[in-house]
C-alpha cells in the first residue's frame, strides 16, 4: 500500500516535526492526510495558517492517523506515551524522531506488538537535502521501514542502519549541519582578517563548500585523494593544513563527535 494513502499525525510539531510536515507537503502529500499536535494554542494557529494542516489534541491524533510521528523533546516523551499509550492499537506504526531515545523506550510504554521505527533526520530537510537514517525497532517489519523511507525520501537521502548505530548517526549527521555552519563562520572571519569584505568572503566559502560537497558525492573518490589534488608541494594549501594539524583540528572533531554521541545517550537515560 502506498504511503500517501495513510494519514500521518506529527505529534509535537516543533522544529523537527515542522520539517517533516513541510517536506511532505512539498512532495505532494495531501494536506487532508496530515495532522499535527502542539502544546501551545498559538503554535497550533501558526501551523494551520502556514500549512493548512488540522491541529488536534494527542488522543484525537492517535484515533485518526495510521502513522504516528512522535517528535517531542526526549524529556517529554515519557509523559506523552503515558497519555496516549493505552489508546494506541498494537498495529499502528509509530515513528520516533526523538533524539537519543531507543525504540525500546517506546515499546515499554506501548501495547505489545506496536511497530516502532527510529528516525534521525537533519535540518537540510528545509531544502530537500536532508540525511535521514532509519532503523527498525521492536516489531517493525520491512514493510514498515519501506513506508518510513517513502515518507522521508522527499526530504533528501535516506539510509537504513542498525539501531545500535543511531547515537553515532545523531552525532555525525543529526548535529552535523551545525559543525559546517561553525566552520563557514570561522572561515568568513578569516577572510575578513585577510582583507575581504564579509559578503565576498561568505560567497566564496559557501560556493566552495557546495562544489566540494558535490565532488565528494559524485566523483566517487576518497576525500584524501580529492584533498591531495588541491595540495601542491610547498604550496599554500599544505601550509594551511599544517596549521590545522598543529592546532589539533582532526582530534577536536573526533572528541566533539564522541561528546555528541555521549550526550545522546545521556538524554535517553534522563528520559527514563
Amino acid at each position: 500500500m502506498s504511503a500517501a494513502v495513510h494519514t500521518v499525525a506529527v505529534i509535537g510539531a516543533g522544529k523537527i516535526g515542522e520539517l517533516m510536515l513541510s517536506g511532505l507537503l512539498r512532495s505532494g502529500w495531501p494536506v487532508d492526510r496530515l495532522l499535527a499536535t502542539a502544546r501551545r494554542p498559538a503554535r497550533a494557529e501558526e501551523l494551520t495558517a502556514r500549512y493548512g494542516v488540522r491541529v488536534v489534541d494527542n488522543l484525537a491524533a492517535v484515533e485518526a492517523a495510521e502513522v504516528l510521528a512522535v517528535s517531542v523533546k526526549p524529556q517529554d516523551a515519557a509523559a506523552l506515551l503515558d497519555e496516549i499509550g493505552p489508546k494506541v492499537p498494537a498495529g499502528k506504526l509509530v515513528i520516533s524522531l526523538c533524539a537519543g531515545l531507543p525504540s525500546s523506550f517506546f515499546s515499554r510504554r506501548l501495547p505489545e506488538g506496536t511497530p516502532v521505527v527510529r528516525v534521525m533526520t537533519n535540518t537540510p530537510a528545509l531544502v530537500d537535502q536532508a540525511m535521514t537514517a532509519i532503523s527498525a525497532g521492536a516489531y517493525a517489519t520491512g514493510a514498515h521501514l519501506a513506508l518510513a523511507e517513502e515518507m522521508f525520501k522527499p526530504l533528501g537521502a535516506t539510509i537504513r542502519v542498525p539501531e545500535s548505530q543511531q547515537d553515532a548517526v545523531t552525532a555525525l549527521s543529526g548535529s552535523g549541519p551545525a559543525y559546517f555552519y561553525l566552520l563557514v563562520e570561522a572561515m568568513t572571519d578569516a577572510g575578513i582578517l585577510l582583507g575581504l569584505p564579509r559578503q565576498v568572503a561568505h560567497d566564496l566559502i559557501v560556493q566552495t563548500a557546495i562544489g566540494s560537497a558535490v565532488m565528494l558525492r559524485d566523483s566517487g573518490e576518497h576525500p584524501v585523494k580529492l584533498r591531495e589534488a588541491v595540495t601542491s608541494p610547498a604550496g599554500t594549501t599544505i601550509s594551511a593544513i599544517r596549521e590545522l594539524e598543529n592546532h589539533g583540528v582532526r582530534a577536536a572533531l573526533l572528541a566533539a563527535l564522541e561528546a555528541a554521541r555521549d550526550r545522546a545517550r545521556e538524554l535517553a537515560a534522563q528520559a527514563e
